[in-house]
């Protein structure tokens, strides 16, 4: 039994030209807008509020370098992979090239959690931006149904709301609001208080997207490309409009003193930051799951990775600034703190225009991030690690349909219970994990076919990969425990099916095939 046995990047390449199950119909623009359209949402429109209150403070603009730093070291190594294995599964396939088949499995495993936990935490995000600006409207969803399982939601009165600058009507409860409360002279427990029980408009979003992708991939790039200039556009209004607020005292302290608890800000609490906002930095990943759908791969591939990644880091370093300088970051650890920085600001019809951006910015973030996972599910199974019929192709759409719905269902599922902060921890170790196997994986590659042609070549490699991986390593280091469970139990139910099912059934670990007694080109 090999259990490091590797697909021949020949092979792949082979492949990846006779291979028309899935239709290419994605060019550099397209590309681009995909990655743009995943990475532009939950780190801007989610991740800024909770990791300014909890761990960084103004600091978090830090957190989003560091981030955006090791992304770029990961994000070279990625693009020569793309451009040498055109083929769909992202890290998966890299993986399976070049450290061999148990590696591959386990990224891959890591890369079903990962869309999966992605997509989970954007549809809560939607979710809290949908509930928002129905309120502006007059339309109030019941608070029972409006966010994750255990969320605890007070009633803000029009007058009190006002004197906190801030929208009247059921919001996230918070020991930071709560003080603010008690400052008032309002004791809290005089006001309605209810626990969540389901996030109904998260199932929502989720039915939308999943079967907008079972309907075709270039009716899903187009709805994403006018997605993606919608929230741009909106993301330059909030800059431009939030900026008249700015208060600069609420960047003192610019690093808050850690309170004696690791990432619970100071130093620590930007690292720890910097390895949960990580998680919107996923995009660029998800853009070389679309290889087998890109209509010129080696070119389009690499242009659209690290052009959407640079385009990116530079608009969430100005949003996080911004939003931690309009409202004390206490009071930013909501599922929608850009609706709440725009509601303190002020900014009237500008900002009910940002809240209809988010929401479709985050709608676009849920349907890459579910391509993603169902193009990994299907590579998977192609190589004979999952049953067959997890790759069927509809005969008419061309897309893996059964893998789509399924994944559909288990995510709704659970972005109906969990809330921002649990799955955006959980999707951010995958994230590094990803990108540590992908910078170790260049180099293996560079050692083992140092003559492959290549269109695209990771400068100073020996240098830039290194540091990819040991970046990434450092960010999964800063973040907590319980997100470490959670990744080894995960883990630990992949290796038991991979033994159960992927090792014998795996296409590399079948017989050569014989026709009478000649013997056949090995599998």
């Amino acid at each position: 039994m090999n259990l490091f046995r590797r697909k021949s990047v020949t092979d792949l390449q082979a492949e990846a030209l006779t291979d028309h199950s899935l239709k290419r119909a994605l060019g550099a623009m397209n590309l681009t807008a995909l990655g743009i359209g995943a990475i532009i949402g939950t780190g801007i429109f989610v991740l800024t509020g909770t990791v300014a209150a909890q761990n960084a403070g103004p600091a978090v603009v830090l957190s989003f370098v560091l981030a955006g730093v090791a992304s770029i070291f990961a994000a070279l190594c990625y693009s020569e992979f793309a451009s040498v294995v055109p083929m769909s599964g992202s890290a998966y396939t890299y993986g399976y090239a070049t450290l061999g088949e148990l590696i591959a499995w386990i990224i891959g495993w890591d890369l079903i959690l990962e869309y999966a936990v992605g997509a989970i935490t954007v549809a809560i995000g939607w979710s809290g931006y949908v509930v928002s600006f129905l309120h502006d409207f007059g339309i109030n969803i019941p608070p029972t149904l409006s966010a994750a399982r255990g969320t605890d939601l007070i009633q803000l009165s029009p007058a009190l709301a006002e004197l906190l600058k801030a929208k009247a009507g059921w919001v996230a409860s918070s020991a930071p609001l709560l003080d603010q409360i008690k400052l008032l002279g309002t004791d809290p427990a005089t006001l309605a208080q209810v626990t969540a029980i389901f996030n109904l408009p998260a199932v929502f979003i989720i039915f939308v997207v999943t079967t907008l992708l079972v309907v075709g991939i270039k009716e899903s790039a187009n709805f994403n490309n006018l997605i993606v200039i919608v929230k741009v556009a909106v993301v330059l209004l909030f800059i431009v409009g939030a900026c008249q607020a700015l208060n600069p005292a609420n960047w003192h302290p610019f690093i808050p003193a850690n309170s004696g608890v690791s990432g619970h800000f100071g130093w620590s609490g930007i690292m720890t930051g910097a390895g949960i906002v990580f998680f919107a930095y996923i995009g660029f990943d998800a853009v070389s799951t679309a290889a087998q759908e890109a209509k010129n791969p080696q070119r389009d591939m690499p242009i659209a990775i690290i052009g959407s990644l640079l385009i990116c880091t530079v608009l969430y370093i100005l949003v996080s600034g911004i939003a931690t300088g309009v409202v004390p970051y206490g009071l930013l650890d909501v599922p929608d703190p850009i609706a709440v920085v725009a509601d303190h600001a002020g900014m009237g019809w500008m900002g009910r225009l940002i809240k209809l951006g988010a929401i479709a910015g985050l709608s676009s973030v849920i349907l890459v991030l579910l391509l993603g996972q169902s193009r990994v599910f299907y590579s998977m199974a192609r190589d004979g690690l999952l049953p067959p019929f997890v790759s069927r192709v509809h005969p008419r759409f061309r897309t893996p349909w059964l893998t789509s719905i399924v994944t559909g269902i288990g995510v709704a599922i659970f972005s109906a219970l969990f809330n921002v902060r649990e799955a955006g921890s959980l999707c951010s170790i995958g994230t590094l994990l990803a990108f540590v196997i992908v910078s170790i994986g260049i180099l293996v590659l560079r050692v083992r076919e140092p003559n492959l042609p290549r269109k695209f070549k990771t400068p100073w490699v020996w240098f830039v990969a290194p540091a990819g991986a040991l970046s990434a390593l450092a960010l999964m280091a800063a973040l907590p425990w319980p997100t470490w469970r959670r990744l080894l139990v995960w883990f630990a139910i992949g290796i038991v099916i991979y033994f159960c099912y992927g090792v014998r059934r795996s296409n590399l670990a079948q017989p050569p095939r014989t026709t009478g007694t000649t013997p056949a080109a090995g599998a």
